[in-house]
């Protein structure tokens, strides 16, 4: 153990605020915050809760325990800089500088927010309300301790080393799953049910209302201490040892969770090197990555809207127990590797299963390998059974033309998104830089020497904006007999689930119509919360007739329903069938009638084709011509080619 330096109360003599040791409870959020302290390439802490549980008070008490900063050879308290919800990409990155452009005619960089919180607290309010790439900008600022700035004729670069904070009450919205992995902890923090803890967090707060002053300084040693901790920890960061059998914990720990890519490795064995230092400890154990682990896996566990948050306690434990295991027995290898290296192959990689052929057997009768098409008549009507394996889509959208709902799936010209460029034409609103830009060029031509600068009409730009839209996504499943298949059904399912949860992250509206039997039903109306949409998929009834033309119909019915209702969200059709229309009177004709009404509604669609077997008839392939829409197979319908195959027409 290391020795404590001598404290230094200089650092901690600001403006009175609530100290941060007077903050009652919240003490994993309280130590989430020094860790990042400690280390600010953990990347900043998530903080969330219900309102009115100390979230604001602890970040901004946080920020008089830093070291003081030393900027341009003078000293000066760290930095809180608070980001507002409806802040510019511009104040937040920077951008031009207006005042030395109008006055001298010379393009020079005006620095953000970002340049201000370096070495400091940047804290961002309601994270989950802010424009998602402003998100984006934050976390890679905080990732990479660099701000990159190539916009508006400028090429400039600066540090940005920074602790990022961002408070949300989830009941408000929750961040898209890509966001959530990047920042490096997340805390849950909830009001006390404890009376007497009540008690004294309203005493405390009561005090420093009546007398801020003296009541800081009845905490100042407190502060002085955490403050000094905080400066000694930082020192000897590099010194605390990471072992190899530490190093194996915390990556098999990550394996047990299934957590996606290698941030969660990176940020867990960051975190429980901080924990080590800020300990005084000169090499990392595994209480250490214990509770790095609490701070760092919660929020990388949900990547969908049906997960529940948090981290089960027994499941740690679990893990824990896995990770040991894994490490003993490593390290019982070892000598034996070096005693004869070239051992049989059972003694190497033993987590590693080598023999998973069986594991993805189907143990239903009436699986994959029942018969098809020439076997027994499927039955009537049953459930549809769970859905099978997703993936993650990464395109399928409305070609985006005009103003369109808020939301992340189609592209869309408005007048809210970003300014993408100049335009001599008119555009949304006066594109600044564009028309400084067309001016500079002319100012001797006009005789300007000193003043200001000269302007004429033919120097106006307009903003040429683009943003992404978000649209009603309209599943038509089959569920008659000839898709009742176990395998079949399953696959159409578990592609429904995986576009539910693309539609979940790219706040689209959704519903699922049912065609089986005699009718077509309206299994999920148009919502935009889908975390139903898995039971309702899973309950839904197979068997019988294909009506697909009264699915078509009701599609149109709904689509041109909710056309009113919400004009500025436009409607996306997924047929997902093998297009054998059967019952009534020339059944394919009729689908393929009700598919022309569809499109004729300007309604986008695309068609998954379900039909497999040796004889294809190539229905579904004739209706999506009919739709005047996309096509794609089911067996395409995959992570890698569902990119460049499934772009709906407009």
């Amino acid at each position: 153990m290391r020795t404590e330096p001598d404290i230094d109360r200089a650092e901690v003599d600001r403006p009175a605020g609530f100290p941060f040791s007077a903050v009652v409870g919240q003490d994993q959020l309280r130590l989430a915050l020094i860790l990042c302290a400690v280390h600010p390439g953990i990347g900043g802490v998530l903080v969330r809760g219900e309102k009115g549980t100390a979230k604001s008070t602890v970040v901004r008490a946080l920020t008089a325990l830093l070291p003081a900063v030393v900027d341009d050879g003078t000293t000066r308290p760290a930095r809180l800089v608070e980001l507002p919800v409806g802040a510019t990409e511009d104040r937040v990155v920077g951008s031009l500088d207006l005042e030395k452009v109008l006055r001298d005619g010379e393009r020079a960089f005006q620095p953000g927010l970002l340049a201000s919180a370096h070495q400091g607290v940047l804290y961002v309010d309601e994270v989950n309300l802010l424009h998602d790439h402003l998100v984006d900008v934050l976390l890679d600022a905080s990732a990479m301790g660099r701000v990159h700035i190539e916009r508006d004729g400028i090429s400039h670069s600066h540090p940005a080393k920074f602790v990022l904070v961002g408070t949300m009450n989830p009941e408000e919205g929750e961040l898209r799953p890509q966001l959530l992995d990047r920042f490096g902890l997340a805390v849950d923090v909830a009001a006390s049910r404890d009376v007497d803890v009540r008690m004294e967090v309203v005493r405390r707060r009561l005090d420093f209302e009546r007398d801020p002053d003296a009541f800081a300084h009845r905490y100042a040693d407190d502060d002085a201490a955490l403050a000094a901790e905080i400066r000694r920890a930082r020192e000897y960061l590099d010194d605390v040892v990471l072992g190899e059998s530490e190093l194996r914990r915390i990556t098999s720990l990550c394996a047990s969770f299934d957590v996606d890519g290698m941030r969660a490795d990176l940020v867990l064995a960051r975190t429980a090197t901080a924990h080590a230092a800020w300990r005084g400890a000169n090499e990392v154990n595994a209480e250490d990555v214990r509770i790095a682990a609490e701070l760092t896996l919660p929020h990388r566990r949900r990547r969908d809207p049906f997960d529940e948050p948090g981290l089960d306690e027994q499941q740690l434990d679990d893990a824990l127990q896995q990770a040991d295991d894994d490490v003993r027995e490593h390290e019982q290898q070892e000598p034996e590797q070096q005693e004869t290296p070239q051992q049989d192959p059972e003694f190497s990689d033993s987590e590693t299963p080598e023999s998973s052929d069986g594991d993805d057997s189907d143990p239903d009768p009436d699986g994959p390998d029942g018969p098809e098409g020439g076997g027994a008549p499927a039955p009537a009507e049953r459930p549809a059974g769970p859905p099978g394996a997703g993936f993650n889509t990464r395109l399928l959208e409305v070609p985006g033309v005009g103003e369109g709902a808020p939301g992340k799936r189609s592209r869309s010209r408005s007048s809210r998104g970003r300014a993408v460029r100049s335009t001599s034409e008119r555009g949304h609103g006066l594109h600044l830089v564009g028309t400084l830009f067309a001016a500079a060029g002319n100012q001797h031509a006009r005789g300007r020497t000193t003043g200001r600068m000269i302007l004429d009409s033919a120097d106006l730009r307009g903003a040429e904006r683009e943003g992404r839209e978000g649209n009603l996504v309209l599943f038509v499943v089959d569920a008659s007999g000839s898709m009742a298949a176990r395998d079949r059904l399953s696959a159409v399912t578990g592609a429904a689930v995986s576009l539910l949860r693309d539609a979940y992250q790219r706040r689209d509206k959704v519903a699922v119509i049912s065609v089986r039997g005699r009718d077509a039903e309206l299994v999920l109306p148009p919502t935009s919360s889908v975390d139903i949409a898995v039971r309702r998929l899973a309950a839904m009834r197979t068997g019988g007739k294909t009506p697909l033309a009264r699915g078509f119909l009701k599609a149109r019915e709904v689509a041109l329903r909710e056309r009113v209702r919400d004009p500025q969200r436009r409607a996306l059709v997924v047929a997902l069938t093998d297009g054998r229309a059967t019952g009534g009177k020339d059944p394919v004709h009729r689908a393929k009638v009700a598919a022309g009404l569809l499109a004729d509604a300007s309604v986008a669609s695309v068609v998954v084709d379900c039909e497999s077997g040796m004889v294809r008839l190539g229905l579904a392939a004739e209706l999506a011509r009919e739709l005047r829409g996309g096509y794609v197979r089911l067996g395409e319908l995959s992570a890698q080619q569902v990119a460049g195959v499934v772009r709906a027409a407009a």
